[in-house]
């Protein structure tokens, strides 16, 4: 090969082209950094979705036959699934569906509402609405969890702020996905009926439950046609307070009106009152904030945390919003101790070769080839959409290595020309085209070894894929 048409000649021949595109591939690396989502391993999770069925007041036998049964009949029949469990508890039942990894979730998603639409002659007909679903990530615990409570505020009313206001501005927020609340006790007129005074009137359960929905309902009413105008009836049915439903009639005995306030006692309470929260030794109720994906996790929870003395704000001066559970703690402790070996392995390598060079000009050389390396890597792990994450910055220190001893081999080799008396252009490029091929064949035997790592299927394939590419 002619030395004036190799790559090495061009850039000796050409140094401001070299230097803008050396600073280019920095500029691109330096952009691209921030912009890398943050998370402790790569994205590595199956296809996954939850389907939730209600019907209240049926016990967990009857969920598990009636409910659970005809939608595992249905959903088996979708292709690609690997897993599905199911468990049933008073009122509910809980169906996950797990896919393969080549499953397109969306894909998966509208083959289960078919299968919901298929099954849904078989469920009770009694079932207030049909199943519903939603796409999980199993592998992705929740970034952050915040408990709100309050020592004089109601459980019913403290519910509604966190639900009305801050689960509303929480999820507005970018990079915030789902937000479960949990210890929520939404309020509720409670009827508590006495089964001795329904026994001794004739009456049973069911003659309460009619009479309730019969008589707290909000339907269109029509409309009054005049001769010039038309007026709208716009009156609204619903009973909202505990002393309307005491006066609902039931039946009557012996001609005389039976109330409800007769058979049962009516209160203000909560739809479930066995379900709790605290935060210590105070009752309260929390969020479960959960990222979206591929979201950057800590600067996710960066920000809810700058909104929060805002929110705090809009609340009553009783209401207390307090960080329970953050889970960036873990992930930045882990990153930090990375990425200061990495700096801690670039300072070791940069203080070998000074000792055994002895040269300023050949150090800087080395040490700059490695920093445009390791900075323009970020670029490309940001366009094929990587993560900064263990793995791919445990890549980024084994690959310091490999590109340190391709530039001492060439450096030394250069410095071997010239101590045979050629000139610093002529020796620049005859020891960089002597050993180029060299150092190109050791850095395709080097790749050649991440190969099996891409042909590795499952998850662990998955987690794999990003250091081999990143190494690479």
């Amino acid at each position: 090969m002619n030395d004036s048409r190799s790559p090495s000649a061009w850039c000796v021949d050409h140094p401001v082209a070299t230097l803008l595109l050396t600073f280019a591939l920095v500029l691109l690396g330096l952009i691209a950094f921030p912009q890398l989502a943050i998370a402790p391993l790569p994205e590595a999770e199956f296809p996954t979705i939850q389907v939730t069925a209600q019907l209240p007041g049926a016990s967990p036998d009857t969920m598990a036959s009636s409910v659970a049964t005809p939608l595992e009949v249905q959903f088996s029949a979708i292709p690609g699934m690997t897993q599905m469990t199911s468990s049933s508890a008073l009122g509910s039942s809980l169906l996950t569906l797990q896919f393969t990894l080549n499953k397109s979730i969306d894909t998966a998603a509208q083959e289960v509402q078919a299968a919901i639409n298929t099954a849904s002659g078989k469920l009770p007909s009694d079932m207030p609405n049909l199943p519903t679903w939603k796409k999980v990530n199993p592998a992705d615990s929740p970034v952050l969890i915040l408990s709100v409570s309050s020592a004089s505020m109601p459980s019913t009313e403290l519910s509604d702020y966190v639900e009305t206001l801050l689960a509303r501005q929480i999820s507005q927020i970018d990079g915030v996905g789902q937000i479960n609340i949990t210890g929520q006790q939404r309020p509720a007129i409670r009827v508590q009926a006495s089964p001795d005074k329904l026994a001794a009137i004739g009456l049973t359960l069911a003659d309460i439950r009619l009479a309730i929905q019969q008589s707290s309902l909000n339907l269109a009413k029509g409309a009054i046609y005049g001769e010039n105008s038309v007026s709208t009836l716009s009156t609204n049915d619903q009973l909202f307070q505990p002393e309307d439903y005491a006066q609902l009639i039931v039946s009557y005995k012996n001609g005389a009106p039976v109330q409800l306030r007769d058979i049962a006692k009516v209160i203000n309470g909560s739809e479930n009152a066995y379900v709790q929260a605290w935060s210590g030794d105070t009752p309260g109720v929390n969020l479960v904030i959960s990222r979206q994906p591929g979201a950057n996790i800590v600067e996710t929870v960066d920000r809810i945390q700058a909104q929060l003395p805002r929110l705090q704000a809009m609340l009553p001066a009783s209401v207390q919003v307090s960080v329970l559970s953050d889970r960036t703690k873990t992930i930045r402790a882990s990153l930090h101790e990375v990425e200061v070996t990495l700096l801690i392995a670039v300072l070791l390598v940069v203080a070998v070769m000074a000792l055994f060079l002895r040269q300023l000009s050949a150090t800087l050389i080395v040490s700059s080839v490695l920093g445009v390396s390791l900075i323009a890597s970020f670029a490309l792990m940001y366009l094929m959409g990587f993560s900064l994450n263990n793995l791919t910055l445990v890549a980024i220190v084994i690959s310091v290595g490999f590109v340190v001893d391709d530039a001492i081999v060439v450096v030394e080799n250069i410095h071997r020309h010239l101590e045979a008396g050629l000139g610093k252009r002529e020796a620049a490029i005859k020891g960089a085209s002597e050993i180029g091929f060299t150092v190109v064949s050791i850095s395709f035997s080097l790749v050649a070894a991440f190969i099996p790592l891409l042909f590795m299927g499952g998850v662990v394939g998955r987690l794999f894929k990003e250091f081999a590419l990143t190494a690479t």
